[in-house]
């Protein structure tokens, strides 16, 4: 296994999931070349069966969401969705953000699963897993067909993005926001701009993300900023100068996540850790497992989120005073949306009847 680092990709290599069926061994000759390439991105079709995704865990503030892609360019290294690619037989690391899957189908899904029997409306998340403005989005605006279809039924929703692309569809978020109907959290885990480099390879810069903020909540777009991942010795000593920013530029609530490592992430982290920070691996590594009782991943309800702790702790308590301190509410990405407006597709034809 080639641990390069590719102009413009996250991962340094293309690790096995874990449900590999067909392990792929290249010889010599082939695995060099691999290794001096930035890989192309490659989007595919995928018909979703249902659409809608059901959470139980405590730890988050939706129990519903939607996904239209499956995989991200954004090549976040830290991502806690890189897994899924392995139930594709495809590698966490390199494909999961070079082999994009999106799926054509979702509004017509949505709006089956509107019209059925009994389905109670409730705020539904976009965003929960992979980007809804990821770069694909440019193309297919299968984010901007969801969002019609939240308009045309008064449906609330929130969204979790860290894609200026959101911009775009301010006409539509306009006229949800002005019914209550919907908020939006802009992650933004660094300002510094090396780091963002090769932590966030291909997500718009933080000043661009500022700017969106600005656009939102000047259009009265209830926004939220998420400073995730929160990471020990890499971007911690930015807690407070993050929140300023997103505060002057119209935030209204934050909140936090400790970095997640789970099943692969774990080891494509740790890669990337060794061949970018070699100096600082011991230290991130050493804190992270402090929070997390000794492991490389605690994931228990109520500790995955923020750790455990003296340092974990501390974060936390940091966090919350910069929140005091620059007018932010903590520990929210949403507001209480109206879910009293929701109207049924085909509503209207059965009541001819």
């Amino acid at each position: 296994m080639s641990l390069r680092h590719r102009k413009g990709r996250g991962a340094v290599s293309d690790r096995e999931g874990r449900f590999a069926a067909r392990p792929v061994e290249f010889d010599a000759e082939e695995a060099h070349e691999r290794s001096l390439d930035s890989p192309d991105t490659e989007l595919r079709a995928m018909r979703s069966r249902r659409i809608i995704s059901s959470n139980s865990s405590p730890d988050v503030p939706f129990d519903r969401s939607i996904n239209p892609y499956q995989g991200c360019e954004h090549g976040c290294i830290y991502c806690y969705a890189r897994p899924s690619h392995s139930y594709l037989d495809l590698s966490p690391g390199l494909d999961f953000e070079t082999k994009i899957f999106y799926k054509p189908d979702a509004a017509a899904r949505l709006a089956e699963e509107w019209e059925k029997p009994g389905y109670e409306c409730v705020p539904i998340t976009l965003g929960a897993n992979t980007d809804p403005y990821q770069p694909a989005e440019r193309t297919t605006r299968l984010t901007r067909e969801l969002l019609e279809l939240f308009v045309a039924h008064s449906h609330p929703v929130s969204i979790i993005t860290k894609g200026t692309l959101i911009t775009r569809d301010l006409d539509l978020l306009g006229i949800l926001a002005r019914r209550n109907l919907c908020s939006v959290a802009i992650s933004l885990p660094t300002m510094n701009r090396q780091l963002k480099r090769i932590m966030e390879p291909r997500v718009p810069s933080a000043a661009a993300r500022l700017r969106a903020m600005e656009q939102l909540a000047a259009a009265e777009i209830p926004v939220s900023v998420l400073y995730a991942p929160l990471i020990p010795a890499l971007n911690d000593d930015e807690i407070e100068s993050v929140l300023e920013a997103a505060a002057n530029a119209g935030a209204r609530d934050a909140a936090y996540i400790f970095i997640r490592l789970p099943h692969e992430v774990k080891d494509i982290f740790k890669e990337w850790l060794q061949t970018h920070f070699p100096d600082r691996y011991a230290r991130v590594m050493g804190l992270v497992r402090e929070a997390s009782g000794g492991r490389d991943y605690d994931n228990r309800f109520g500790i995955r989120q923020t750790g455990r702790g003296h340092y974990a702790d501390l974060l936390g308590k940091r966090f919350r005073a910069a929140c005091r301190r620059f007018g932010l509410d903590s520990g929210r990405l949403e507001t209480a949306l109206d879910c009293g407006r929701f109207d049924p597709p085909g509503q209207q034809q059965l009541g001819l009847f």
